[in-house]
Formats: structure tokens, C-alpha cells, sequence
């Protein structure tokens, strides 16, 4: 620490040194690839705002402040080597370094080496991908637990000096170049308890040196770090004083306590007065140094919400998330009664990258108990489905000591958990006022509140309102259930809707012909998430939610007496061609019968009332670890369903009646079967045997002679020639041959 020649310098009982302490017994080690890979891209890529380095390293300072006061809660013990909890931040400009000090937890030996060297939080990854493709934003970097990195921002080389309860003094030290090392500090200014950063600062980055930026990134960063943010400031005074009292004082021992001459009190006589010469005075300058606290807010959620601006929210938003964008909405409030707490609940512009990922921490929200900060992990304060919710809870009732094992069976906590969902829910409501801001909290959290649905059956019915979907209706705008309510047409009993992997490929399915002749509307769920929750959500308000793609359709209440009539009479007319069609294909289907959903197409597959649909049978092929064995008995029970009126069932109608063991009438019957399972969004079990059928249509159309199997050369005659049109014998020799 630089301090000035003055004689009238004063240094504080706990003056800082920021040159780093040497030591004995150094080990090095190699930084994991990532990190490797994570410096190089904070060192050689030019990224403008930087200021986000002190918000990280005073964000990791804070976290180790909680963790030691945590234990001290556990056992009063840990704090003993430190009892005050408090930030310094130390700027020299002589020596051009930083020193972010703090009396947290500090690290152990082992520590430093995982916590300084390692990656551990999942995202990472990605996050550094989407970097070096300049998609993300280096200020999201605290996000991934590898925010003490962006000290490579404006430092070549970087310090750490820390001590736990529980081990020696270490200083790790590293410049970037791949490696860093470990020393047993034995030399080094002795800490009690905690950890010191010292920033060598890159020459063109000395600007970091200024106290007033440094308070000024703070007031804008962490104005609500509930512990003490204090900054080393330098004063300089200037005093006048005469001769004399210069020299007395420059003559005058430190240790005195005699006050200065300029503070005694003067006796003047005033009969000499005229004969005594002015004495002469200068000006001197005294420089003092002294911690200056910069954050004095009071913890923002004990303030009453009509005092607190939107600028305020905001900064305490990007100081407890580490998100460098504002939040979308906010909801502050108390719970006063038989038992009382605080909240403030956030709600994010984006979803992070890992929001569904297993090992991403299950909440956001932090536990304080009467301002004292307790855990920022508990699970059971909020549900999984609205782990993207940021936040606090500050509670009067809950104890200081309270353990995790405890939390489970907490009845206050359960209480809490019900108020803040509730709370979640209405926010969420009042974000429908603002159609933009709704549009992109839905964007971004849709499969939160269908999750929700899923397993928050006491919410289900509230989250409800809050879908949005496309339908056969609404295909430029997403609709709700309310809307479709209001829509459906007389007589109509039940809501539709259609399942299936994009918008695209259900607007123009076969399942929805008779309903657009009908002049019903459908709904689009397209997220493979919209399965599961359907399951759950049988019904809103009092209607069935039906899917257009399964049997039992009672689409009769909206027809007519003459359509039902007409319907009635091509169901028994075809009843031998159901039956036709059933024996070719025997256990591929359950059965066959004559649809009334059908207008342009020939033929669709749907699927039993209580199994997989298409759509969920897909999904499940496609989970990475599935159970194959709960496929045999949830694998759809698939059912054909026939248009009668179609030019291709009747004249295949026509071709039965006349042989149904026609080779022709067979091969035509499979190929509409597959096609069937295509368009009804299944999956071929056999796509080569498909494509074969195709190839000899495409032969037949284009009058290509079938080539025949090469052992077949030889015992079968080619085809005589028809006494009849050559043309007509050449088609029906074709087709004969198609199998």
C-alpha cells in the first residue's frame, strides 16, 4: 500500500497491503481445458463493458460471507476467528493493483485448487460456444459459477490469498498462461479468516484505480449486498498555519496527545497588539486514509414497496441473479398474520441456458430468517416448475439454525411454499395486461407453466388460463381456452385439439376435415411437454379436452338427421370391405370401420381412447433412456378408419367385391396402410418394403416392365402378348405382378 511523505499521514489500525506475500514449498498445476479455453477467450477478445469483473468478485465475496455466517449459526465457534463480516476493496495506484478483501469462509488448500481451477457448473459449455459465435453476452458469466474469470478482464495477473477455520494460509496465483500455483504462505500479511483478490491491473485499464469509478460500479452493481462494501479512500486537506506552528508540529512527538497550537486558545494583549509584527502563514497540506462505506441502502424488501423505483428493483434484480439484463416483472410483498415474511419475486426477460438441465440448482430463491441469510438452494420453498422465478424470502418465524433435514417437514415452509405460489400465479396473471410483455414471458417459460399443469394439481385449473395455443382459427395469433369457449359452436360439447411435432405438419392433417366442414375449431399443441399435460388437464371449465387423433370421436351431435342417416347406411354397405381389409392385415390393426372425420383424404389411423397417441409414441422412441418395456402395453392400439366415399376406397371397394384375394387388391390395401401410418404421424416398421411398393407404382405410371429376380430369368417365360389392347393387357399384367 502506497502512503504518502506527510508528516501528517494517519493510517487506519488495519491498513491493507496489496503487495502479494511470497511463501515456500510452491506447487504448480494445469488449468482444466475449459478454463483454458474460457481465459483465452477473455483475454483476446475485446469485450466493452468490464466493469463486470468487481461485480463478480464482490458477488463471490458476498456468497462467502453467507457460508460463514451460515456456520455461524451452526456453531458460534467458526466466527470467532473473525467476528465482523465485512468488503474492502483496496485501489494503489503506485504498486497498480486492486485488492477485493473479504473475512468469508475462505479456502481451504483443496478448495482453491477445485473452486480456481476447475469447472464444475453445467452450461458452461455452451455458454463459451456461444461466446466465440458472439451470441452471448460476457456479462452472463456469473451465471455458470465461473465469474471470479473476468478478473482476466483488466488484471495480467491474479493473487488469491485465503484462510479457512480449518487449514493454513494459502496463496494461489496464476497470469493466464495455462497453469497456476499453490504456495504455503508463511511470509504473507496473516489473515484471521477469509480470502483477498489482488488485480495486477493491465496498464491500459489503470482507470479500475479510481475510487470514484470503483464506487460508482458498486452503487450501479451491488448497492444491496447486505454486508459492507467499504473502499480505501486517500483525503487530502489543506490547513493554514503559521510558522510556528509548523515547526512545532514537524518538532512535536507522534505520540502526543498535547491538541495542535492552532487549537489552543490565543491570548492576545491588546496593548501590545500594534507593536507585535503579523506572524506569517502557509498552507500545508495533510493527507488522511479511511474505509468509506459505499453500499448504505437498507435491505430493499424491508422498504415499503410505493418508495422503491423501478431503477432500485432493477439493480437489486442484476445483484442477487447475476443477469446483465432488467427484469420482466416484478411482484413485492408481505404476509402479516399467524406467521409473517417478506418476498420480492422476479421474473426473468430469458430463459437461462440450462433451465431444464438435471444438475442446475432446483431454485433462485434465497432464504433469509430476520435479515440473516440462511440458503439460496432450498427446494422446498418453490416448485421445480418455477425454478426460473428470482428472488428472496425473509422470514420472522422460521429458526436461526434450521437444517436442511428440518425444512422437509416445516410447517411454515409448507405455508410459505403456498403464498409464494400463489403469488407466482398472480403476477403471471397480471403480465397478461401487457400483450408484448406476455408474449415473451410465454416465449421463454411456456413449458414451465405446462410442467406446472403436470404436477401442481391444486394450481391446475389457474395455470389453465394461462396457455396459449394456434388453432384451425387463430393460426397467426395464439389463442386461450377462454377464447375457444367463446367460439365453439351450438351444440358443441367438448374442446379439441390436435397433437403433433410442429405447426406445420398438424395444420394440414387429415384428422381436421371434418371438423373445418364442420366449422369447429381446432387447437395446435405442438411441444412434445403438451402430452403430458393434456394427460393431467382433462377438462376446462366444466369441457372435456378430446383429441382428434383417437377413437371414439362423437362428432354426430353436430350433424345433422340426414348426415347421420347417410352415415348410418355407408357403415352397413361397406361392412364386408372393413372386413376385407381386417383379414389382409390382420394384427397391424385393431380394427377397420368407416370413419365420419374424413372428407378428402382415403384412409387415416387413430388410435385407442387410452394409449399413446402418434404423436406420444414418437416422443417416447425418442427418449435416450426409456423403459422398452412399457412399450408393449402403452404402444397405440391403432384402428383404420376409412373414407367410403373417396375414388380410391371405392373402386378398391369394387376390385374386393369382385376378388378380394387379389394380388392387386392386397398390395394396394398395405400401401394404403403405410401411407396411413405416415400422414397419421407414425413411424414405418419396415421402410424398405414401403419404398419397394412405391418404386413399382412409379414403374406402373411411367410403363416400365418390371425387371424380374435374376434366379427367376430363367424359369419364368416373359409375358405373352393380349389378343386384347395391348395397352390394357400391358396395365393388368403390371399390376398383377405388384406384391
Amino acid at each position: 500500500m502506497s502512503t504518502t511523505t506527510e508528516t501528517t499521514t494517519t493510517l487506519p489500525a488495519e491498513a491493507p497491503s496489496t503487495v502479494a506475500p511470497g511463501g515456500e514449498h510452491t506447487e504448480t498445476f494445469a488449468f482444466q481445458a475449459e478454463i483454458n479455453q474460457l481465459l483465452s477467450l477473455i483475454i483476446n477478445t475485446f469485450y466493452t463493458n468490464k466493469d463486470i469483473f468487481l461485480r463478480e468478485l464482490i458477488s463471490n465475496s458476498s456468497d462467502a460471507l453467507d457460508k460463514i455466517r451460515y456456520k455461524g449459526l451452526q456453531d458460534k465457534a467458526q466466527l470467532d476467528t473473525e467476528p465482523d463480516l465485512w468488503i474492502r476493496i483496496v485501489p494503489d495506484k503506485e504498486a497498480g493493483t486492486i485488492t477485493i478483501w473479504d473475512t468469508g469462509v475462505g479456502m481451504t488448500k483443496s478448495e482453491l485448487i477445485s473452486n480456481l481451477g476447475t469447472i464444475a457448473k453445467s452450461g458452461t459449455k455452451s455458454f463459451m460456444e456461444q461466446l466465440t459465435q458472439g451470441t452471448a453476452d460476457i456479462s452472463m458469466i456469473g451465471q455458470f459459477g465461473v465469474g471470479f474469470y473476468s478478473s482476466y478482464l483488466v488484471a495480467d495477473k491474479v493473487s488469491v490469498v485465503s484462510k479457512a477455520n480449518e487449514d493454513e494460509q494459502y496463496l494461489w496465483e496464476s497470469s493466464a498462461g495455462g497453469e497456476f500455483t499453490i504456495t504455503l504462505d508463511t511470509r504473507g500479511e496473516r489473515l484471521k479468516r477469509g480470502t483477498k483478490v489482488i488485480l495486477k491491473v493491465k496498464e491500459d485499464q489503470h482507470d479500475y484505480l479510481d475510487v470514484k469509478k470503483i464506487k460508482d460500479i458498486i452503487k450501479k452493481h451491488s448497492e444491496f449486498i447486505q454486508y459492507p462494501i467499504s473502499v480505501y479512500e486517500t483525503k487530502e486537506k489543506e490547513e493554514e498555519i503559521t510558522d510556528d506552528e509548523a515547526e512545532a508540529a514537524a518538532s512535536a512527538p507522534e505520540k502526543t496527545e498535547e491538541p495542535a497550537a492552532a487549537d489552543k486558545p490565543k491570548i492576545e494583549d491588546i496593548s501590545d497588539d500594534k507593536a507585535k509584527p503579523a506572524k506569517k502563514k502557509k498552507k500545508v497540506k495533510s493527507v488522511s486514509h479511511e474505509w468509506v462505506q459505499v453500499n448504505k441502502q437498507r435491505p430493499i424488501w424491508t422498504r415499503n414497496p410505493s418508495e422503491i423505483t423501478k431503477e432500485e428493483y432493477g439493480a437489486f434484480y442484476k445483484t442477487i441473479s447475476n443477469d446483465w439484463e432488467e427484469h420482466l416483472a416484478v411482484k413485492h410483498f408481505s404476509v402479516e398474520g399467524q406467521l409473517e415474511f417478506k418476498a420480492i419475486l422476479f421474473v426473468p426477460k430469458r430463459a437461462p441456458f440450462d433451465l431444464f438441465e438435471s444438475k442446475r440448482k432446483l431454485n433462485n430463491i434465497k432464504l433469509y430468517v430476520r435479515r440473516v441469510f440462511i440458503m439460496d438452494d432450498c427446494r422446498e420453498l418453490i416448485p421445480e416448475y418455477l425454478n426460473f422465478i428470482k428472488g428472496i424470502v425473509d422470514s420472522e418465524d422460521l429458526p436461526l439454525n434450521i437444517s436442511r433435514e428440518t425444512l422437509q417437514q416445516n410447517k411454515i415452509l409448507k405455508v410459505i411454499r403456498k403464498n409464494l405460489v400463489k403469488k407466482c400465479i398472480e403476477l403471471f396473471v397480471e403480465l397478461q395486461e401487457n400483450k408484448e410483455d406476455y408474449k415473451k414471458f410465454y416465449e421463454a417459460f411456456s413449458k414451465n407453466i405446462k410442467l406446472g399443469i403436470h404436477e401442481d394439481s391444486q394450481n391446475r385449473a389457474k395455470l389453465a388460463e394461462l396457455l396459449r395455443f394456434y388453432s384451425t382459427k387463430s393460426l397467426d395469433e395464439m389463442t386461450t381456452f377462454k377464447d375457444y369457449v367463446t367460439r365453439m359452436k351450438e351444440g358443441q360439447k367438448d374442446i379439441y385439439y390436435i397433437t403433433g411435432e410442429s405447426k406445420k405438419a398438424v395444420e394440414n392433417s387429415p384428422f381436421l376435415e371434418g371438423f373445418k366442414k364442420r366449422n369447429v375449431e381446432v387447437l395446435f399443441l405442438t411441444e412434445p411437454i403438451d402430452e403430458y399435460a393434456v394427460q393431467q388437464l382433462k377438462e376446462f371449465d366444466g369441457k372435456k379436452l378430446i383429441a382428434v387423433t383417437k377413437e371414439g370421436l362423437k362428432l354426430d351431435d353436430l350433424d345433422t338427421e340426414e348426415e347421420k342417416r347417410k352415415q348410418a347406411e355407408l357403415v352397413q354397405q361397406n361392412e364386408t370391405l372393413c372386413k376385407t381389409i381386417k383379414d389382409i392385415l390382420g394384427d397391424k390393426v385393431e380394427k377397420v370401420f368407416v370413419s365420419n372425420r374424413l372428407v378428402t383424404s382415403p384412409c387415416v389411423l387413430v388410435t385407442g381412447e387410452y394409449g399413446w397417441s402418434a404423436n406420444m409414441e414418437r416422443i417416447m422412441k425418442a427418449q435416450a433412456l426409456r423403459d422398452s418395456s412399457m412399450s408393449t402395453y402403452m404402444t397405440s392400439k391403432k384402428m383404420l378408419e376409412l373414407n367410403v366415399e373417396h375414388p380410391i376406397i371405392t373402386e378398391l371397394k369394387k376390385q374386393a367385391d369382385r376378388d378380394k384375394g387379389d394380388k392387386t387388391v392386397k398390395d394396394l390395401i398395405w400401401l394404403l396402410f403405410e401411407t396411413a401410418l405416415l400422414t397419421s404421424g407414425f413411424s414405418l416398421e419396415d421402410p424398405t418394403a414401403f419404398g419397394s411398393r412405391i418404386h413399382r407404382m412409379i414403374k406402373l405410371g411411367l410403363s416400365i416392365e418390371d425387371t424380374p429376380a435374376p434366379e427367376a430369368t430363367t424359369t419364368t417365360p416373359p409375358p405373352l402378348e393380349s389378343t386384347g389392347t395391348s395397352e390394357e393387357a400391358a396395365e393388368t399384367t403390371k399390376m398383377e405382378d405388384v406384391d
